[in-house]
């Protein structure tokens, strides 16, 4: 399953996001925000989508957005079994790496830095990528949870 979830920051990215996945056939469940509200808190939406992902990381992902990324990332990260990674300007490496060393099961996306366009490429990307599974990140992702 992949889960969406906003602040206000990517209210509006988003809702374009999740037309987005639908098209390329996912399945995607939005955890919020529902409606633009300038003075809602990130972690209201991004800690029960980080949840979701731990509930069962090998098979659940998410897309959190905000307005950096950054804070969105770091609550997330808070949640054991969450592998959070940032991006707020597209870079092809910086995704892949994410996923194939890292084993990212949350993108975390910086709406105020990104365009729709970027967003889609590296959110396709994102999910296209496969985890490595070589030993030594295996090793790395465990000590991480321990």
């Amino acid at each position: 399953m992949l889960y969406l979830a906003s602040d206000h920051a990517g209210f509006e990215l988003k809702e374009k996001l999740k037309v987005f996945l639908s098209e390329l056939g996912c399945e995607a469940e939005d955890l919020g925000a529902f409606s633009y509200d300038e003075k809602d808190d990130y972690p209201d939406f991004i800690l029960p989508a980080a949840r979701a992902v731990a509930d069962d990381p090998e098979n659940n992902r998410a897309i959190v957005l905000g307005g950096s990324g950054q804070g969105e990332a770091m609550a997330a990260n808070r949640i054991k079994g969450v592998r959070a990674a940032v991006l707020y300007k597209y870079d092809e490496d910086i995704v892949k790496l994410a996923r194939e060393h890292n084993d990212a099961n949350i993108l975390s996306l910086g709406a105020r830095f990104l365009g729709e366009e970027e967003a889609k490429k590296a959110i396709k990307l994102w999910l296209e990528t496969p985890f490595s599974g070589d030993e030594r990140h295996k090793r790395r992702i465990a000590k991480l949870d321990d």
